[in-house]
């Protein structure tokens, strides 16, 4: 345990009360921690009281003397004996500083004798209250906290190297560790013991504290190589877990000479290749300083980056691009490499490059890997919406987890038979490791949910999901367990599981940072369907910001999913402005099974805008893909229902009641399509003029049970809008708010408050999308309200304000709301 600074006061006050008492310390600690400066404090209090003060290092003194050792680990034997015989004595005012290695027989006699008196002055590093304090000493000013973690996280609060670094970074612009502070360790350095010089190299140039390796390297014995270690903690530039400080690091290799640094590090790289050890350690730094000033280079070098690559893959993509990149340099051919740098790209987000790559490797006969290249490139197409082939080349690579992968395009694009008879080759899975068997599971849960039960179908993604998770956030696939699974479970309604799902996607960071951009966009479009509006922009902006650039798949869903926001905030300026964009969406991505749901929404959106025909060769191609997969139910229902308030939006009521009879076909699969059926048999009803305001309530609750509450209180809404019976009106009004989770208002009018310019709360209401630009018929549908109601809201409180004018009007709401124009 470290002496703490209180008992070191009271030795300074012993000394100061009696100089002449007999008084025998001991100072122990590694180099730099501050001994010298201990001694020279207690030798100027000993002068002080005129008490003579020798360094013990000649003749001892005669009695009346104090006698303050240094570096006693570095005296003779005769002189550890002498001062034994002094400390033994009990009439001596002694004092000795060492370290704790190396310990000769004469010095552990010596230091046995000291501490028979007293126990040993251990000194420790600073900690960082105390680095602050010692750098304001050193500036005279007080240091940024800049300052003190860089001098902190560099030196360990080492006192002799926190002193040097503030000085140096004193002199430097920037706070950062200057070439001056480095060469100030020469001296350390240079005077290291052999031994202990080369230890503390080899860790340094990433050899760590691996016993096994380093015992290999320096050809020691393990007691040799403790040895060695307590001789390294004893130079001050190791922690107390054996761990180089950064500023020691960084001066063992650049002050080490460059040939025995490189023939150090060559033999750390033969021995772990021998050893089949890990070797990101020892060649990472070569990417940043390389040993000769330029980048290495030769056979022992090459395949070392290559196995670095492979170590690093699953952890850090980028990092593996690069050592593959640096295999390729120092000699290994680039074919060899070409797969797996492919893969390393694409998972670092570098799709362009990645593509690149697998192409390399496929063209190639004698590349190696090529089944890896194809497996590569078909899940960038996949990203990039090209689903058809993508299938082609999981076919073509036909190993591994490429062949469910290759079942699940098919499906995907249409060809389930195709898809059966590739499932049921003998051996079509390859080896059972965690990936085919996610692989082979997100086939069949897909497969599931186009002739099964959604019930089974969902389930099995979800455990796809749940077993690919072990094997981290950096396996390239062309779409995760969990985006899947969350299409599923919002086709059939389960808007709870989808947002599990994804939650826990996006929190393990599954499918890596090229995943997290479509799990953000599912993850809101689950909150769009099911009314929380908020939480799906928020989802939207994130994903807007995540790093790099929007692939078509991605592209697609976002813009399906601002269509959707602005659709359902009546806000037809941003629907224009969106469509814009999507129609180019569109036309970069076929339409394939995944793709329905933006599809769906654009279709809603072209009806509103009147831009049907534009969108017409795209749903042509998604009926026909539904089509082929014989209609599934569960899959056909959202977009039957998206396709029906299109043809509502249109004015094509016979198109809507052929969707409508579509979506009856579908009823009895599953309550979702029971439920989404019904609502548009009441829409088609309502079409008609025929609003039977049970009937409406009643499917209209179904809907939000189901999950759909905004369509719920839409339909609730639409119907009070268009019966000509006041209590129906009234019912289906107040349904609307409950669905919309709104309190039930009076059916009366609220008296007006007293004051003039105090809004109820639905003038407020009234208020704030009147100054935010909204027609009355706008305000009426978000609402639940009539035009005309909304008009009478606008009268009163023109009146109440005594605005003669509409601008004199928004003048004032806006002055009430807090609101600027």
């Amino acid at each position: 345990m470290t002496v703490l600074e209180t008992d070191l006061r009271q030795l300074d006050a012993s000394i100061t009360a009696d100089p002449s008492a007999p008084r025998v310390v001991g100072v122990r600690a590694p180099g730099g921690y501050g001994k010298t400066a201990l001694l020279t404090r207690w030798a100027q209090l000993y002068r002080d009281a005129g008490v003579p003060v020798y360094d013990g290092r000649h003749e001892l003194p005669a009695r009346d003397a104090a006698v303050l050792v240094d570096d006693a680990h570095r005296l003779d034997d005769d002189r550890l004996r002498a001062l034994r015989g002094l400390a033994v004595s009990g009439s001596a005012q002694l004092a000795v500083a060492y370290r704790p290695w190396p310990r000769r027989a004469a010095l552990t006699e010596l230091v046995d004798a000291v501490t028979r008196v007293r126990p040993p002055v251990l000194l420790g590093p600073l900690n960082r209250t105390q680095i602050g304090e010692r750098a304001g000493l050193l500036l005279g000013s007080k240091p940024s906290d800049d300052l003190v973690n860089l001098v902190g996280e560099q030196t360990g609060g080492v006192p002799r190297f926190v002193d040097r670094l503030v000085r140096a970074v004193s002199e430097t612009p920037d706070c950062s560790v200057p070439a001056t502070a480095v060469e100030a360790f020469r001296y350390e350095v240079e005077n290291l013991d052999e031994g202990v010089r080369r230890l503390l190299l080899a860790t340094a140039l990433g050899a760590g504290l691996r016993t096994d390796l380093l015992a290999s390297l320096l050809g020691l014995d393990l007691e040799a190589l403790g040895d060695a270690m307590d001789g390294a903690r004893a130079s001050g530039l190791v922690d107390d877990y054996g761990m180089l400080l950064p500023i020691a690091q960084r001066a063992l290799v650049a002050l080490s000479p460059w040939e025995r640094r490189l023939g150090l590090h060559q033999r750390l790289i033969e021995i772990q290749l021998a050893r089949s050890g890990p070797l990101l350690p020892l060649v990472r730094p070569l990417l940043i300083r390389p040993l000769l000033g330029e980048p290495v280079s030769g056979p022992l070098f090459a395949s070392a980056f290559k196995a670095a690559g492979d170590e690093a893959l699953a952890e850090s993509p980028a990092l593996a691009a690069q050592l593959f990149a640096a295999a390729v340099d120092a000699g290994e051919p680039a074919l060899a490499l070409a797969a797996r740098r492919a893969e390393a790209a694409a998972l670092s987000g570098d799709l362009d490059g990645g593509l690149r790559l697998a192409d390399q490797a496929i063209a190639a006969e004698a590349a190696a890997d090529r089944a890896h290249g194809a497996s590569v490139a078909a899940a960038v197409l996949a990203h990039r919406g090209l689903l058809g082939s993508s299938t082609e080349l999981y076919r073509w690579a036909g190993e591994g987890s490429a062949v469910p992968f290759a079942a699940l395009g098919l499906i995907g694009t249409g060809r389930l038979a195709e898809a059966d008879e590739l499932l049921s080759q003998p051996g079509s899975g390859g080896p059972p490791t965690l990936l085919a068997g996610a692989a082979r599971q997100l086939a069949q849960g897909i497969r599931e949910s186009v002739t099964g039960s959604a019930t089974t179908a969902l389930a099995t993604l979800t455990r796809a999901a749940v077993l690919i998770e072990p094997l981290g956030r950096n396996v390239l696939l062309p779409d995760t367990p969990a985006a899947l699974a969350a299409l599923v479970a919002m086709h059939c309604g389960e808007f709870a599981v989808a947002e599990s799902v994804l939650r826990r996607a996006i929190d393990s960071g599954m499918g890596g940072a090229i995943a997290l951009r479509r799990h953000l966009l599912l993850r809101g479009w689950t909150a769009m369907l099911r009314g929380g509006f908020d939480a799906a922009r928020a989802d939207l902006v994130a994903a807007a910001t995540a790093t790099g650039p929007v692939e078509p798949r991605d592209w697609l869903l976002a813009t399906g999913l601002e269509i959707g926001l602005a659709r359902r905030d009546s806000d037809l300026s941003a629907l224009r402005t969106v469509w814009d964009r999507a129609r180019e969406a569109i036309v970069r991505h076929p339409a394939d099974l995944f793709a329905l749901l933006p599809l769906g929404e654009l279709a809603v959106a072209a009806g509103r805008l009147h831009d049907t025909e534009r969108l017409a060769p795209h749903l042509g191609q998604a009926t026909e893909l539904l089509q082929q997969l014989g209609n599934p139910p569960l899959w056909s229902t959202s977009l039957s229902w998206n396709r029906m308030h299109a043809a509502v939006l249109d004015e094509h009521p016979e198109d809507a009641g052929r969707h409508a009879a579509d979506l009856a076909a579908f009823a009895p699969a599953h309550p979702y399509c029971a439920a989404v059926a019904d609502a548009a048999r009441v829409w088609v009803r309502l079409l008609a003029g025929d609003v039977d305001a049970d009937e409406t309530e009643s499917s209209a609750r179904a809907l939000a049970a189901a999950g759909l509450v905004w369509d719920g209180a839409r339909l609730a809404g639409q119907a009070a809008i268009r019966t000509t019976d006041r209590t129906a009106m009234v019912a289906l009004l107040d349904c609307a708010r409950i669905i919309q989770g709104r309190q039930q208002e009076p059916t009366q009018e609220t008296p007006l408050a007293d004051s003039a310019t105090t809004l109820s709360d639905r003038e407020r209401e009234v208020a704030e999308l009147v100054v935010s630009g909204l027609t009355y018929k706008q305000i009426g549908e978000k609402l639940f309200i009539s035009a005309k109601t909304v008009e009478y809201h606008v009268a009163r409180m023109r009146q109440r304000l005594g605005s003669d004018t509409r601008s004199d009007l928004l003048n004032q709401l806006r002055g009430l709301l807090g609101t600027r124009a």
